[in-house]
């Protein structure tokens, strides 16, 4: 009896270590993925802040924040259903639901990529042209990052790690090309398109398999509950994004979206750990909630405590460190007019910091519903305070009304969690 119970717990501890060392491995991977994408991102974005100035580097703004909404309205229409009802070994029923959600990302590139190039042609400089190179790229972008999502469902982290690192070589190999040589931002965005497509046919050779376009319709009618769900939260916020870009285009001027653009990636390196922890927040959240819930407020409170204090940390960093070489040359003529928008970024980003510690509760007790009614409403507020604050104040105005919003926001996503978390407490004395 005595060597049962001494065996028993060892045996527990040696399959709760088994079961350990995967996870962290395929987080690991999701972390340096995340880390290298974003990589690729900022040196496009400062490559056209430091060449071309503050009005094209705007125009350039406005044309990669469309992207971004491209980028997600695909996720939510194609590969997060795929993450949801296809994650596990790689097979045939990977490969054949991978082709089609694939397939389905490559009909939203296309499709929007026309109506973008069709939209350039009546732009006038310099936002014609970036619009155009954006519509010849976005098939290649959007299959690229269906690719990864792909990847990570079938657990193979290292293939999308690989295949975003083959891209941001070959990104910054054209860049350093067109170092000297551009003369517009439209060049940058067709090598970022063109790296982007060369790296989704590695992706085909990785998965072995090819995206069948044909089967797009077939995808979104099987998965349409998932679908519609995913592409209004997945858009709400990249949607929010855009449409303040355009409000304080209209209102303060190209240069003003250039700035506010160019305070968000001095914030890079820090945007860079949060979205790596918020891949890791959920099952942690989910784990803390399964265990006992009464500590779940708690467990989202110290995360989102850590991050604002690490967002709040940077913020101070490029406020005395920066204005004495660095910030000059990482944005040359931008940094002026752009350092006096690190203030309200770096509280924007703080309070985002606990706003994604509620969202990984939220999700954590899988209340889709709730997050949902909270999004929409933090995507109305972002909208609401900066084009407000842009009327007001152009690139600072719009940067504080931001600032505003995202607080407004903390208390939106928090009063939401505190709800779901005293329903779900009085369920149990209910049922008594």
């Amino acid at each position: 009896m005595s060597a049962v119970s001494t065996d028993a717990p060892t045996a527990s501890a040696e399959s709760r270590k088994h079961r350990l060392i995967p996870t962290v491995r395929r987080l690991g991977w999701g972390v340096a993925d995340q880390g290298i994408s974003s990589l690729s991102n900022f040196a496009i974005g400062l490559f056209v802040a430091r060449s071309f100035g503050a009005s094209s580097f705007g125009a350039f703004t406005l044309a990669f924040i469309t992207y971004t909404v491209v980028i997600n309205a695909s996720r939510g229409l194609a590969t997060d259903p795929l993450l949801v009802r296809y994650s596990g070994r790689a097979g045939r029923r990977w490969r054949s639901a991978t082709s089609a959600a694939t397939g389905s990302a490559l009909v939203v590139g296309v499709t929007v990529g026309v109506l973008c190039v069709l939209a350039g042609l009546f732009l006038p400089d310099p936002m014609g042209p970036v619009f155009i190179a954006l519509g010849i790229g976005l098939p290649g972008l959007a299959l690229q990052d269906s690719w990864r999502f792909a990847f990570f469902a079938a657990g193979r982290g290292s293939a999308a790690f690989i295949n975003d690192l083959f891209w941001t070589v070959l990104l910054f190999g054209a860049l350093l090309i067109l170092h000297g040589v551009a003369d517009t931002p439209a060049h940058a965005l067709l090598a970022f398109g063109a790296t982007a497509t060369l790296a989704s046919l590695l992706g085909m050779a990785q998965a072995r398999t090819v995206p069948r376009p044909l089967r797009g319709l077939e995808w979104f009618r099987t998965h349409r509950e998932l679908s519609v769900r995913y592409l209004i939260e997945n858009i709400s916020t990249s949607g929010a994004s855009q449409l303040r870009a355009f409000v304080v285009g209209a209102v303060a001027g190209l240069a003003a979206v250039g700035y506010v653009r160019a305070s968000e990636i001095l914030m890079g390196p820090f945007f860079v750990v949060l979205m790596g922890i918020s891949q890791v927040a959920v099952p942690e959240a989910s784990r803390v909630f399964h265990r006992d819930s009464r500590h779940l407020a708690r467990f989202c409170f110290v995360l989102g405590g850590v991050q604002a204090a690490a967002a709040v940390a940077w913020g101070l960093l490029l406020l005395t460190v920066f204005p004495f070489g660095p910030g000059p040359a990482l944005l040359k003529e931008l940094w002026m007019p752009t350092a006096q928008l690190i203030p309200p970024i770096t509280l924007t980003v703080a309070a985002a910091s606990f706003v994604t510690a509620a969202i990984a509760g939220l999700r954590a007790m899988g209340l889709a519903r709730r997050s949902l009614r909270a999004q929409l409403t933090s995507a109305a507020l972002y909208v609401i305070g900066g084009s407000i604050g842009a009327v007001l104040a152009g690139a600072v105005g719009t940067s504080w009304g931001v600032t505003i919003a995202e607080f407004l926001a903390v208390l939106v996503w928090w009063h939401q969690l505190r709800l779901a978390l005293a329903n779900h407490h009085s369920v149990p004395e209910v049922s008594r």
